[in-house]
């Protein structure tokens, strides 16, 4: 009845995605030449879609036949395995391809959609913001609601297959682990690789075409300028679609892990809560989409904020049915718990709480209505020096605020949990607050893809020459998508931080399940201490990894678009144009290279740490100390990264409404500058960071048998 429930949701919610992308695809698509526009956005877009899945499957082809070798040969079979050797071998493999193939299928889907909306939104502002605004959310919506019930679909799928197939329901949730590490293991390498490449097409854009060749943003003179239209499709849709489908899908799965412990008390209904309130905050997010609308000279962000405060309300509403209606006791046997379900329904309500303060800090720093940022462009006016190290200062500062949040919000949840009465509910209750966090993702991935939609609609209608009434709308538009990116980066930041928390517990079960011990992490051992150390420094050399990556494919972008300047004196002329898909093609082939070192590091690091480790007879408990202190560092490392680029970013903008000298200004050289830096910052590493904190957690759970 529950499992019916769950799927019957997640085909609605995909049939009421592809209604969406039908209502896109009707829209009006503008003059010839913003087609051209668009259809060059395309081309670039599918053709590294095209090669980045191809090679994102076959490392994961070689990843799953080491995890069923290491499962099969290698693995010592224990009394309390939920399946003989070979079948759980082949369904924890069989689980990894199936969510490696679900993210890439919902990343792909996401990004197909938005590089169509870009057009469509273009034409439709020239003679309607509230309609342009509509068109962009709704083609971000398709991406936000297809990876969430898809994320949804597949682990309910799973589940049902395994429950025909005569498999104990306290069994099932740890033989479909492998689809929360098959989920991580491609958003890392679609995070990894559509961020550099946005951000190599960026800095090379702004290097040479605003600063060397003085000409404006997504000017058509510029080789670099399709580049980056395509960067902010391949990136922010494709990348962060994939980033959030492995949140809800490991998060969905560490929590039906969680409920195995809770079984005495709830039943099944205990290990199949975590979909039943996820597929709630779908129909939640659903709602907020369709009641956005805006006056033509309404403040847009107001009206996405509207219907996130919606879906906010209808997802805390959906908790309360599932609590009341799942987490329920028998009060004649359990009189202490009588009002268990209640306490976890609190237990949601601060995650949604939670979510809603990430927002709010996250806004505070990085619009320009603040402090942070304005404090950043007016160090801009004494060079491009005291702009960087006050855009550090903003970076680091602007931890503090999210790591009190997390810190009330785990320990709330945690005392909470407790105050159910029912045994160890402690850290599921953390889980459920994780769920409510999460229970908004929908609508949050409709508002990130709204800005790569609008910040394309920009580009086509700057580059095809349309009237400046509409640039300035677009510009509005655009100025709203880079808030909307900026939060869901917080968003995204904040809701690893819990997952992470939830999945570390997760880990520590399923190690205990397996008759090992592990209450307390020693780091007073060595052994334990060094496996500490180790997970703090994989995020740096990580972060190194990614940022000289951005650094590298920047470096072929530069050179294309200088070549082609002295090849051809008439593209800067305006009489001949630009070979915009010889960049495409440099940018793709570099992005496509630089993305396997630091994508491989973050995968063989714990497994190393596991298996040498495991020779001291501690690797259970050194790979518990490597992935607690990695997930800490990993999270105050992202935080950094992404508010400091964000709020380099729109200091940059500040000055170019008119402050401290305005554009062409020496303040605004050097805040062009301090934005350059901050590029791969927020939208490569800092967004990469969250996969890697969430992938050591699922890379452990996987493979936490061979650790013992």
């Amino acid at each position: 009845m529950l499992i019916v429930f769950v799927i019957v949701i997640s085909l609605a919610s995909l049939g009421f995605a592809g209604y969406l992308a039908r209502y896109v695809c009707r829209q009006g698509s503008g003059t010839r030449e913003m087609q051209n526009i668009s259809g060059a956005i395309q081309e670039g877009a599918e053709a590294f879609m095209a090669r980045q899945n191809k090679t994102i499957l076959f490392f994961s082809c070689v990843l799953a036949f080491l995890i069923f070798m290491l499962y099969y040969l290698a693995r010592v079979p224990h009394p309390v395995d939920p399946a003989p050797p070979l079948q759980l071998a082949l369904w924890t493999t069989l689980a990894f391809v199936l969510g490696a193939l679900c993210s890439i299928i919902a990343g792909y889907v996401g990004m197909w959609v938005s590089i169509r909306a870009n057009i469509r939104t273009a034409a439709a502002v020239r003679s309607s913001l509230n309609q342009a605004l509509r068109l962009a959310l709704r083609g971000g919506a398709v991406s936000g609601i297809f990876v969430v019930a898809m994320s949804l679909l597949g682990v309910a799928g799973l589940y049902t297959l395994l429950d025909l197939m005569g498999y104990s329901p306290e069994k099932i949730p740890f033989m479909i682990v492998g689809y929360g590490f098959g989920a991580s293991f491609v958003a890392l390498f679609a995070q990894l690789g559509g961020g550099i490449f946005t951000k190599a097409a960026d800095v090379g854009a702004d290097l040479v075409g605003k600063i060397e060749a003085g000409i404006p943003e997504d000017d058509p003179r510029n080789p670099a300028v399709i580049a980056d239209l395509v960067g902010d499709n391949v990136g922010d849709c494709a990348g962060r679609g994939a980033d959030l489908f492995e949140s809800t899908a490991a998060e969905n799965i560490g929590a039906m892990i969680l409920g195995v412990g809770l079984f005495p008390f709830f039943g099944v209904n205990g290990i199949l809560f975590p979909l039943v309130a996820r597929a709630f905050g779908l129909v939640a997010s659903i709602v907020g989409i369709l009641v956005v609308k805006t006056d033509e000279n309404g403040d847009p962000m107001a009206a996405l904020n509207r219907g996130y405060y919606v879906t906010s309300l209808l997802a805390m509403a959906g908790f309360f049915v599932a609590t009341r209606w799942l987490l329920r006791v028998d009060a004649a046997a359990h009189p202490e718990a009588e009002s268990a379900w209640f306490f976890f329904f609190l237990c949601g309500v601060v995650g949604i709480l939670t979510s809603q303060a990430f927002v709010y800090i996250t806004q505070y720093y990085t619009e320009y209505k603040y402090r942070p940022v304005r404090s950043i462009a007016e160090a801009s006016q004494t060079g491009a020096a005291t702009n960087i190290i006050a855009g550090i200062a903003v970076g680091m500062e602007c931890t503090a605020l999210p790591v009190l949040v997390i810190s009330a919000a785990l320990i709330g949840a945690y005392d909470l949990g407790k105050m159910s009465g029912l045994p160890h509910a402690g850290v599921f209750g953390t889980a459920v607050a994780t769920m409510g966090m999460l229970g908004t993702a929908a609508y949050i991935l409709a508002m990130d893809t709204f800005g790569p939609i609008t910040d394309n609609a920009g580009g086509i209608v700057e580059m095809s020459g349309q009237p400046l009434d509409v640039r300035i709308k677009t510009d509005r538009l655009d100025a709203v998508g880079n808030t909307t990116k900026a939060l869901t980066k917080g968003y995204a930041i904040g809701s690893a931080a819990l997952a992470s928390f939830l999945l570390f517990s997760a880990y520590m079960d399923e190690v205990s399940h397996y008759g090992v011990l592990l209450q307390v992490v020693n780091i007073v051992k060595p052994e334990i201490f060094v496996g500490g150390l180790l997970g703090a420094m994989l995020v740096f050399l990580f972060s190194a990894l990614a940022m000289r990556a951005v650094g590298k494919a920047a470096f072929y972008v530069i050179k294309d678009v200088r070549d082609q300047f002295r090849e051809n004196p008439g593209i800067l002329a305006g009489t001949v144009r630009p070979n915009y898909s010889r960049t495409v093609d440099i940018v793709t082939v570099g992005a496509l290279k630089e993305m396997v070192y630091p994508g491989f590091l973050a995968v063989g690091m714990p497994i190393a740490v596991g298996l040498v480790f495991r020779m001291f007879g501690l690797g259970a408990e050194a790979v518990a100390a490597f992935l607690m202190v990695g997930t800490i560092a990993g999270i105050l490392v992202a935080t950094f990264f992404n508010n400091g680029g964000g709020a380099w970013d729109n200091a940059k903008k500040y000055i170019e409404t008119g402050q401290f000298g305005g554009k062409g200004s020496e303040s605004h050289k050097a805040a062009v500058v301090g934005d350059t830096v901050g590029d791969p910052f927020k939208d490569t590493v800092g967004p990469s960071i969250h996969v890697l904190i969430k992938l050591l957690s699922t890379i452990t759970l996987v493979l936490a048998p061979l650790f013992l």
